[in-house]
């Protein structure tokens, strides 16, 4: 599927046959009917839409022809938060699922959804805004497991924690100044928030987690790539599952 849609008409037939638009993309202050149409099928279905300057449109262009829209297209269908309960309860396990609290560099995204499979986590859930979205450098990064681990994009992370506690699940995060990982009980219904590159995880989302748990560190520099401490923190929760079977 493609990537990025350019151009009026292109973009207009995007929204109307259906294709999940990530981010679109709108000349700011260009206000004439084709343009309303579009953003007006965008507000319907949800879609984050970017007023810009005429200079990003010509950077993010690809065929120099865009006419003061781009759409931004999912390379992949998005599930549900229900998807990835009902896969957990289709294998009779408690739910194991990573929250990424505003992941922005695709290849972390990629990288995370590749452990979340491998470990055995139920699914990845990630926000709409200010966060990457489903692109072919995610699913090549991913190696294949975008086909068999699901990814929901909520509006509201802090929201989608709360109905999740409602329904017996515990949420841990990575955070400098924590409990060591090592000292929690991680076993049972758990979701793990990992993160942004640089600011770590939110405090808004840091205030809803059960738990926070450092990662121990030994070294001279001190914080770890976001898909590592998934990979990290998403390990001690299979070692702690193995240990309690």
């Amino acid at each position: 599927m493609s990537e990025q849609i350019e151009g009026r008409n292109a973009v207009l037939e995007a929204f109307r046959s259906g294709k999940c638009v990530d981010k679109l993309f709108i000349l700011d202050g260009c206000q004439d009917g084709p343009v309303r149409t579009i953003a007006r099928e965008a507000r319907k279905k949800d879609t984050i839409i970017n007023y810009v300057a005429k200079e990003r449109l010509d950077q993010l262009s690809e065929t120099g022809a865009h006419q003061g829209v781009i759409a931004q297209v999912a390379a992949y269908e998005y599930a549900s938060v229900e998807d990835i309960l009902a896969k957990a309860k289709e294998k009779g396990e408690d739910p194991f699922i990573f929250i990424l609290d505003n992941i922005e560099d695709p290849h972390n995204l990629g990288a995370i959804i590749r452990t979340a499979n491998l470990a055995g986590a139920h699914g990845v859930i990630i926000p709409k805004r200010r966060a990457a979205g489903l692109t072919s450098t995610v699913a090549k990064t991913s190696a294949g497991a975008l086909n068999y681990t699901p990814v929901a994009k909520v509006t509201n992370l802090g929201h989608t924690i709360d109905e999740l506690k409602e329904q017996g699940m515990w949420f841990v995060c990575a955070d400098m100044g924590g409990e060591t990982m090592y000292n929690l009980n991680l076993t049972g219904p758990i979701g793990v928030v990992i993160g942004n590159e640089g600011e770590g995880v939110s405090r808004l989302i840091r205030e809803k987690c059960d738990f926070v748990a450092s990662i121990p560190m030994k070294g001279d520099i001190d914080s770890l790539n976001a898909s590592v401490a998934a990979g990290v923190l998403g390990y001690e929760i299979v070692r702690q599952r193995l240990q309690k079977k």
